[in-house]
């Protein structure tokens, strides 16, 4: 089957994340070449009509696990390092001399969860990205496994590739998947099963959906793509979920064929600071408020008082960020706290006025100040 062909007339010209699941591009025996040949074709294509790439890709394991000799999954986590070493180098000679064939340079960057936590990490981090697509290279991003521990961990390349979406502020993710899109039923469940080709907004039922589908793609299955549109989307970013098995599965996208499963973004999407705040940094712990501080943040975007919080729970710095809770249990916003948790133990429920007459001294008025607040 001939791969459709795009014209610069026929697209505008956009920043795209692809993010290339494991299952898409290994076999059993490690990296399957003829299909990361197809997909450097495809993405020199989209390049050369003017379009922007970065690539988010899984296989540095699969591909390591033959040079190790082991056969099935990796359970051990030193040997998953191993096997990520391993395989890291093979994986990116592979994409290295795939984009070689059309003129196209490439560049490794390994990332861990922390350069999403640090502010001043996840800063440098967006500028080598941006810069080496102003030197026209294809950047080619996978998790750093071989360091990796479990704090530090994505726990699949499907949020790893919103998070970088959302960092360089793209106007498109795409993942690749081994499945067309996200059904209104489990396909593997239900013959019945139709693809929705389009989300204008996620909802708990597609969420329910999602969770029950069965997928074979690496560690991350439909849940988890559910999960990555989330972020991309609300960020204001495209979301398309397509299968990268398909011939011309990434031109399709452009060239006005219907492929997959497409989000649109949000309407009003967060700044890029308060995107960081949302889905970049980890929380250290939550603040369960009382009803009237809930409804001052959820219908007015109000400072949180420490008048307004009834409980905390976790153990949190200054500058950590925290969930704040509303009294019936939902997670209503997540923010930059101005005091940490055991001095918080000390002022819950005060009045502002009281604060340095408890504490000795006063950061601040307020405990999350609306500017550090993102509401979810």
């Amino acid at each position: 089957m001939e791969t459709p062909t795009l014209t610069r007339k026929e697209t505008q010209k956009e920043t795209l994340v692809i993010k290339i699941g494991s299952s898409i591009i290994t076999t059993p025996e490690g990296l399957n070449e003829a299909v990361i040949n197809r997909l450097a074709h495809d993405i020199s294509e989209l390049r050369d009509i003017g379009h922007q790439a970065v690539i988010v890709s899984s296989g540095a394991v699969a591909a390591g696990r033959g040079k190790l000799g082991i056969e099935g999954p990796i359970k051990e986590i030193n040997i998953k390092q191993a096997a990520a070493a391993a395989g890291q180098s093979s994986l990116v000679w592979a994409y290295e001399r795939a984009f070689g064939t059309y003129n196209k340079k490439v560049a490794q960057v390994l990332l861990t969860r922390d350069v999403f936590s640090d502010r001043r990490r996840y800063l440098n981090a967006r500028n080598t990205l941006r810069t080496l697509l102003d030197f026209n290279i294809i950047p080619i991003i996978n998790e750093n496994d071989t360091v990796s521990v479990d704090e530090l961990k994505f726990g699949d390349n499907d949020r790893l590739a919103a998070l970088v979406a959302s960092l360089l502020n793209t106007d498109r993710l795409v993942i690749l998947s081994d499945v067309d899109g996200l059904y209104d039923a489990d396909p593997c469940n239900n013959k019945a099963a139709k693809i929705i080709s389009l989300v204008k907004k996620i909802t708990p039922e597609h969420e329910k959906v999602a969770c029950g589908s069965s997928s074979t793609c690496g560690t991350g299955g439909m849940s988890s793509k559910l999960m990555a549109a989330k972020i991309a989307t609300a960020d204001g970013i495209t979301v398309n979920i397509v299968n990268g098995k398909s011939e011309g599965a990434l031109t399709k996208i452009f060239d006005g064929s219907t492929a997959g499963t497409r989000f649109e973004p949000a309407a009003k999407k967060h700044g890029a600071r308060k995107g960081w705040i949302a889905f970049g940094i980890r929380s250290k712990g939550r603040l369960t408020l009382d009803d009237g501080a809930a409804k001052a943040i959820l219908s007015g975007g109000k400072s949180l008082l420490p008048s307004g919080i009834k409980s905390i729970s976790g153990d949190f710095d200054r500058g950590d960020a925290v969930y704040c809770i509303a009294p019936g249990g939902r997670q209503i916003a997540k923010g930059l706290v101005n005091y940490g948790s055991a001095e918080l133990q000390k002022i819950i429920g005060l009045k502002t006025a009281q604060i340095e007459g408890v504490l000795g001294y006063k950061y601040s008025d307020e405990v999350i100040h609306r500017d550090n607040m993102t509401i979810l």
